[in-house]
Parts: structure tokens; C-alpha cells; sequence
């Protein structure tokens, strides 16, 4: 990921990011895929009405799905409205999704939903990765480095 593909995930208005993905996953490689929507989905994503807790992708006949993910029904939506929870198709390159699926054979690597984000021509866009679970000991490390940064910052704003 370089700067500028940051900078757009930064200015981004909309930013439903999967939080619990890093305190049980290590990230080996991550992708930016688009998302096919329906007309009041894109809507939901907008007033930041969706959530990636317990969502997961899989590959099935050379797409790659997410599962999981929840997106709120529009409040002003009419008889029309969209399920909440359904399987949304991701779009990647043949080669990107080729290699994904090879890598995901491997035992304990996965395919994890990371970010949801509105990019520059507001399209919905999501940051997948593939990922290795980590170990019990692994959860207490990060803990460990993530309350060591907090008590440095509190130590650096007293000077």
C-alpha cells in the first residue's frame, strides 16, 4: 500500500474498520477489492450503518465472497430494502484472487475483511488480508506492546 492509496483511506468520511481482526490475526498481505452493492446498501455504507464483526471471505469458483458482513436496512428504503446479512461478491484481478486461493490451502491461513471505505469517486471499497491465526501467547504480546505505547505517550505528554 503506498502513501496515497493511505491518504484516500484517511480522507475517507465512512471508516468501519474490524477491529477484532488484528488482536487474533497476524497480516501476511492485504488488497484493496471493491464491493458489489445493491441501490440502498451503498446508502447504509455512506451513514456508516454496516459492521465486519464475525465476517470471512472464501473463494468459490474463482470469486471471492464475504460472508458475515452486515449491512443496516436504509431507513428512508421502501418495500425494496436489502437484506441485512448476505454473501456480497468482492472484485479482485483473476491473478490476485488465483493467488489468494493457493495461499489460502495452506493450513491456519485465512482470507479476513480488515477496513470498509468510501475512495475518491465514492465507491465502496474493502481492505482484505490473508492472514495466519495467532497463539495465546502471541494475544498476550501484543497486549503487552499496545499498554507499553500507551504508558509511553503518557509518560511524553507530562514533558
Amino acid at each position: 500500500m503506498n502513501k496515497e492509496e493511505q491518504e484516500i483511506r484517511k480522507k475517507s468520511p465512512v471508516q468501519i474498520r474490524n477491529k477484532k481482526a488484528s488482536f487474533l490475526y497476524t497480516f501476511l498481505d492485504t488488497y484493496t477489492a471493491g464491493i458489489v452493492l445493491t441501490g440502498t446498501e451503498i446508502k447504509s455504507i455512506r451513514a456508516g450503518k454496516a459492521s465486519l464483526v464475525d465476517s470471512f471471505c472464501y473463494i468459490d469458483k474463482g470469486e471471492i465472497w464475504v460472508q458475515g458482513m452486515n449491512i443496516s436496512p436504509y431507513f428512508y428504503g421502501s418495500y425494496a430494502n436489502h437484506p441485512s446479512r448476505r454473501e456480497r461478491k468482492l472484485l479482485l484481478n483473476k491473478r490476485e484472487i488465483h493467488k489468494l486461493e493457493e495461499e489460502s490451502k495452506n493450513p491456519g491461513l485465512t482470507i479476513v475483511p480488515l477496513l470498509v471505505f468510501i475512495d475518491e469517486n465514492g465507491r465502496a471499497k474493502m481492505d482484505i488480508a490473508l492472514a495466519r491465526g495467532k497463539k495465546e501467547y502471541d494475544k498476550r504480546q501484543s497486549l503487552r506492546e499496545k499498554e507499553d505505547m500507551r504508558s509511553m505517550d503518557r509518560v511524553m505528554k507530562h514533558y
